[in-house]
């Protein structure tokens, strides 16, 4: 299987989110991309704002009816700060077979040297880097110290271009928080659990 690793805080799940995970798969001919949403990122030791339980049940709403886009619990049953590394070897233990990706924004390709155990990361899994319509290209020289020549070209030729959609959880949360709309920027399912559960308020 090729299987597609799409982690991040998904507080809330919105479009941009979707888009990037059904791009990745249709182009990169992926058969299932995991949505892995993070008990604490590394880059965001605050508390999230919606639990661990109530972002994956946005997300299950968010991906109802895709059969090939599914939520993993892995790194929220784990607890704890969730380092990329970490949920790669336990995903490559249980499925030994499996050709791994791991789906990011070109930007974050930038900061992959920084995270834990970089090289470990690029071993286990190939990186398909986003590049939003108009915005510069991912700069792949960030990691060229970290793998082979053949190896980078290989990450280059699955470069992704996806359209233009300036979304994020934090302005979806924002707008809630001071009563505007965010119909049409999540799913209308997201929209009515967030309006249910008062969330970001």
């Amino acid at each position: 299987m090729r299987l597609g690793i799409f982690g991040g805080s998904f507080d809330p799940v919105h479009l941009g989110h979707l888009l990037l995970a059904e791009t990745c798969r249709e182009e990169a001919r992926l058969d299932e991309v995991w949505f892995l949403p993070a008990a604490t990122p590394p880059h965001k030791r605050q508390a999230a704002l919606a639990s661990g339980k109530q972002r994956i049940e946005m997300l299950e709403l968010a991906l109802a009816g895709h059969a090939a886009l599914r939520v993993s619990r892995l790194e929220i049953d784990r607890g704890g700060v969730s380092y990329t590394v970490d949920t790669l070897r336990a995903i490559r233990d249980e499925r030994p077979i499996d050709e791994l990706f791991l789906l990011m924004g070109g930007d974050t390709l930038a900061d992959l040297p920084k995270w834990r155990e970089p090289a470990a990361i690029l071993e286990l899994a190939t990186p398909l880097c986003v590049q939003r319509h108009g915005s510069p290209p991912p700069h792949y020289e960030a990691i060229a110290s970290l793998v082979s020549t053949e190896r980078l070209e290989q990450i280059r030729q699955l470069h992704i271009e996806m359209p233009i959609v300036e979304l994020s959880a934090t302005e979806i949360r924002d707008r809630v928080r001071t009563g505007r709309s965010i119909r049409y920027r999540t799913p209308r399912a997201v929209e009515k659990y967030i309006e249910t559960h008062a969330l970001y308020r």
